[in-house]
């Protein structure tokens, strides 16, 4: 199995009703991509609660294999629902790893 670790720094200069809606959207929008991809076992996303970190969001996705991370990367569908966030993000990282 491979677990699909990303984080997610939104813009800290948006109003914070945009903020939380965008963030909003991209984990509902995440949430329902394994109804539609099977190469996903299984998705989450959360919202960190502590002020005093640098990161806003964290996807957490298991997959078979890194060649299933990949066709979910480069799936139309994923692309839309993070591309929708893009625009609002000051930071990203990722960590795929075999467990």
């Amino acid at each position: 199995m491979v677990k699909h670790i990303v984080l997610f720094q939104v813009d800290k200069n948006l109003p914070e009703e945009k903020r939380r809606e965008e963030m909003r959207k991209f984990k509902e929008g995440i949430e329902k991509l394994p109804k539609v991809m099977q190469c996903i076992r299984h998705i989450e996303v959360g919202f960190n609660v502590n002020p005093a970190e640098t990161w806003d969001i964290c996807l957490n996705g298991d997959f078979d294999s890194m060649e299933d991370v990949m066709a979910y990367i480069n799936d139309p569908r994923h692309k839309a629902v993070s591309g929708a966030l893009k625009p609002y993000l000051t930071g990203r990282s990722c960590v795929d790893y075999e467990c």
